[in-house]
């Protein structure tokens, strides 16, 4: 149900399970942190896009697929977005349609989110006695802030499209035919930019936003954009008045 392609320097993930609103199931939860784990030894790549196809984008996990997991002692989709969110390269979400359950948390996961008119959002764990993932209630107050959090969670509230855009859960909204060109608008933004400076800055905003900053390793990673190529690149370009080619060394 995943398929995955390298298009140059940008990684596309596409959930391919519409018949059943692609809902993750034990393979498909799988073959994502799999597919992350093998490209984050890829320093060439530029930026991830994850998308589905069909009406919807994600509607979480498949609870009769996983209904033997002990979610208490290991949660699936709490260590897949984990990894996503600590991808090295900037991630975005291409939200095709609408956004349900553990989908939020997916979404939440990556760095920008891009939705279509007509989606909505919801998480329904209140509507069934369980009681979400802390680290995913976490991920949507780093996010959204506590509040937002509350609609979420404690009251299972629906979310529209627009709504979803004043309440900070999407960066950009589009019609359906423009979110291809959207997406990528902001790969090509990102494939532009010198990358060790954008995954040194990630990774710091990662660990400030969960109150763990590496402050050596922020220091090292400074240093190491000062000292590199990329800089004396964006400098002599900026001299010269022309577009910067960077390499990430």
């Amino acid at each position: 149900m995943i398929d995955a392609t390298l298009d140059g320097r940008i990684g596309r993930l596409t959930l391919n399970r519409p018949e059943a609103h692609n809902a993750l199931d034990t393979a498909g939860l799988q073959a994502l942190q799999d597919r992350l784990e093998a490209w984050e030894k890829d320093e060439t790549i530029r930026a991830v896009v994850l998308t589905g196809t069909g009406k919807s984008f994600c509607s979480g996990v498949s609870l009769g697929d996983v209904a033997g997991l002990d979610f208490a002692a290991d949660n699936p989709l709490t260590r897949l977005c984990d990894r996503l969110e600590a991808f090295p390269a900037p991630t975005i979400a291409a939200l095709n349609g609408g956004v349900y359950g553990g989908g939020v948390e997916l979404a939440l996961a990556c760095d920008f989110r891009i939705g279509v008119t007509g989606m909505r959002a919801f998480a329904p764990p209140a509507r069934l006695g369980i009681h979400y993932e802390p680290a995913g209630i976490n991920r949507a107050i780093q996010r959204l802030g506590a509040q937002m959090a509350r609609r979420i969670f404690l009251l299972a509230e629906s979310f529209e499209a627009p709504a979803l855009l004043t309440g900070g859960f999407l960066d950009h909204l589009v019609e359906p035919k423009d979110l291809a060109g959207k997406t990528t608008e902001l790969t090509d933004t990102l494939d532009r930019l010198a990358p060790l400076a954008v995954r040194g800055m990630k990774r710091t905003i990662l660990e400030l936003t969960r109150g763990a900053l590496d402050t050596e390793a922020a220091r090292a990673r400074i240093a190491a954009c000062f000292a590199s190529a990329d800089h004396a690149e964006g400098l002599a370009a900026q001299k010269e008045r022309r577009a910067p080619s960077f390499t990430g060394r």
